[in-house]
């Protein structure tokens, strides 16, 4: 096997085959339309797409694909071959500056929210320069935004490229304040931690419920799951760790820097970490990872589930969004230094961010709703639903210290005593971590926890931006009008402190005491996506979105459909999914089984004492009621989705999913995981929790 430098960014158009491969006046003018987000001349952009054509056919692609990420939450992609006819009848191989700049895929059947007709199908892809064009599967991608005929955005990606901008604008006002004109750009960074569950393909595929919504929709709690915590962290089974290397591989030729990988808390859970980049690339690679992780799974004879929560009595998955700023010179301008207490510009910037996530808890909270991670916000392996910041004591203490105008005295580092006098002594973190915070501060970068495994990171990612930029905006309009500049920048901190500190919390997010504490603190509680999604097109929102140039009016509203509709849809097919199991295997399982007790108590009647047979009686009772109410709930299931249809306006018709639809399936579980636990597995029609869980051995 070639080594890991050999091989990694293999598969990637990026900066060293530019170089080699590009004439250096081309080379000099892409690199400045990626850095300062200038317009490629078409002659540019000619030679560039013949140097890319020709590099992806030397690595065996055949053709290309504008590759894109609409409002579906996947990636799309339409191929074209590179072959192109000649008078002979022969072809050539050829690639325009034009294709490679602008594609035209069909806008209609993308999800848009109303902004494009069925009959109004024309899009329009456009290159993204500052994200490096890959080889995927023998087609070169290549990474670009997707907009309408209007110029509406109709993808992810163009609002997460317009929120960096704005960010970074503000960002170098706030920068030039404090004397800095060196730094020209200012950089959000992420690292999307990804968690998964990989479960054996054959028990995957005797599951309708995992083949159609990606979880189990009936399931009994099995004997054991973590109760012992020896899954998390602990040694990968064979199948498992081969899976890991060969995406490991497959990650690195795309020039995706996965570093960590780890069994995760749950049976068949696992977690990948990639090395952070600039937001949009780590955007992109997430959109692959998620992508790779599946194909992978399946050709060793797995299934990988992205789905948040696939089992009920288990912990969920999430996907934990370190998010931070860094210049183009290479300062973090999240980090606190040897003495943060005395790093006026640290301090700026962390208000900056209190403030906003103060200021703009719905959004936050928005970013990370769909039906999905509804199931799993508030459980005991994700936040809740309400917002709060977790800084730990040492910024805490100097938070408030700042606010009360007084003296810091700092927390004196301390070696960590373990009690063995051969082991090296290292010195103690000054504040611990906590798992339970939805946004905790981590060292040097924000961990929003939030988010759902299956989620595209770039909503999370253009609110982070777009809301932090609105702050930075406001302090860089006070501090540029200030006649005394440190002391109106001393006001501005202890008056951003006192305002905001009500989101800072840290202690145990888990817990009913803290849910009724932020609720006296004023702090939001939006436990499902329609509590949460109608304060997306507030006045003041659509004013924010609008201000900073991230939405118009009518794109931001066509988010809110786009996003209500597609909970609509995913409780919809979940219900459709769980009525059909009920009716055509479950309910038929459960009457052969009643049928067999039936026959057995008949049979013994004539044999020996009816008292002797009393448990078969019970247990023939037991499943005949069980079966009855099954019945009764599955026909209530049944006309309460008839009853869809009449609900035209999709947030009553998301509130009557939630309320009454949801509901049902809840009941309608219940009883069939109570069948469940009684009847023998040869009964039962579908592979059961031991079975999926530790399918993988």
């Amino acid at each position: 096997m070639s080594s890991i430098s050999e091989i990694f960014g293999s598969l990637v158009f990026n900066d060293r085959v530019m170089r080699e491969r590009l004439p250096k006046e081309t080379y000099k003018a892409l690199r400045k339309t990626m850095a300062e987000g200038r317009t490629l001349k078409p002659e540019v952009a000619g030679v560039v797409a013949n140097a890319m054509k020709d590099w992806a056919i030397e690595k065996g692609a055949t053709h290309f694909t504008h590759w894109f990420q609409p409002m579906t939450g996947i990636t799309a992609e339409k191929h074209d071959s590179f072959i192109s006819p000649t008078a002979d009848g022969n072809v050539i191989m050829e690639f325009s500056g034009k294709e490679l700049v602008k594609g035209e895929p069909d806008a209609s059947s993308f999800p848009s929210g109303g902004l494009r007709a069925t009959f109004e199908a024309r899009g329009y892809t456009a290159w993204d320069p500052t994200s490096y064009a890959f080889i995927k599967e023998g087609t070169l991608c290549i990474p670009t935004v997707f907009c309408s005929y209007g110029g509406e955005a109709l993808d992810k990606k163009t609002p997460l490229l317009r929120s960096m901008e704005a960010v970074s604008h503000q960002a170098l006002r706030i920068l030039r304040l404090f004397g800095n004109t060196q730094v020209r750009h200012v950089n959000t960074t992420v690292g999307a931690e990804q968690e998964y569950f990989l479960i054996d393909r054959e028990v995957y595929l005797k599951r309708k419920d995992l083949m159609f919504t990606g979880r189990t929709l009936y399931g009994m709690r099995p004997p054991k799951t973590q109760e012992l915590d020896d899954h998390y962290f602990g040694s990968l089974k064979t199948r498992v760790q081969q899976y890991m290397k060969e995406l490991n591989v497959e990650l690195w030729k795309l020039g995706i820097m996965s570093k960590t990988e780890h069994n995760e808390a749950a049976p068949a859970q696992h977690e990948l970490a990639p090395i952070y980049c600039d937001t949009n690339i780590a955007t992109d690679h997430n959109q692959i990872v998620m992508d790779v992780m599946k194909k992978v799974a399946e050709r060793r004879g797995m299934e990988c589930l992205l789905h948040e929560k696939p089992f009920a009595s288990v912990s969920g998955s999430g996907k934990h969004n370190n998010w931070s700023l860094s210049t183009d010179t290479g300062v973090n301008l999240l980090e606190p230094g040897s003495s943060p207490y005395e790093n006026a510009q640290f301090l700026l910037f962390l208000c900056a961010v209190i403030k906003a996530v103060d200021q703009h808890q719905d959004l936050l909270r928005i970013s990370a709703s769909s039906a999905g991670n509804d199931n799993r916000l508030g459980a005991a392996e994700a936040p809740p639903a309400v917002i709060s910041m977790f800084l730990g004591t040492e910024l805490t203490e100097i938070l408030e210290a700042l606010e009360q105008g007084s003296n810091y005295e700092g927390i004196e580092k301390q070696d960590m005593e373990i009690g063995v006098h051969t082991l090296p002594k290292f010195p103690r973190d000054n504040t611990d971590r906590n798992r339970t915070s939805p946004f905790a501060f981590t060292g040097n970068k924000f961990e929003f926890r939030m988010p759902g495994s299956n989620m595209s990171i770039s909503c999370p990612n253009m609110i982070l931006n777009t809301i932090t930029a609105d702050v930075l905006m406001e302090f860089a309009d006070k501090l540029e009008a200030a006649d005394d500049f440190n002391a109106e920048l001393n006001s501005l901190i202890r008056e951003t402190i006192k305002n905001h500190k009500r989101i800072i919390f840290n202690g145990n997010g888990y817990t009913e005491e803290w849910l009724a504490e932020a609720k006296e603190r004023g702090l939001l509680n939006l436990p499902t996506t329609p509590d949460a999604l109608p304060y997306f097109i507030r006045e003041e929102n659509v004013e924010l979105f609008a201000k900073h140039h991230i939405f118009t009016r009518t794109e931001l509203f066509s988010r809110y459909e786009i996003l209500l509709e597609n909970y609509c849809k995913v409780v919809h097919i979940e219900a459709n999914t769980m009525l059909e199991m009920a009716k055509k295997d479950i309910m038929p399982a459960a009457m052969k089984y009643i049928k067999f007790i039936s026959e057995t108590v008949n049979s013994l009647k004539s044999a020996i004492p009816s008292a002797a047979i009393a448990p078969e009686v019970e247990l023939l009772e037991k499943m005949s009621n069980f079966a009855a109410e099954f019945y009764k709930i599955s026909k209530k299931l049944e006309s309460d989705i008839s009853a869809i249809k009449e609900k035209s306006v999709l947030l009553e018709k998301a509130c009557y999913l939630r309320d009454v639809i949801i509901k049902d399936m809840d009941a309608l579980r219940v009883i069939a995981d109570s069948m469940e636990e009684i009847m023998p597995k040869e009964y039962y029609p579908y592979p059961n929790y031991s079975d999926i869980l530790f399918s993988v051995i």
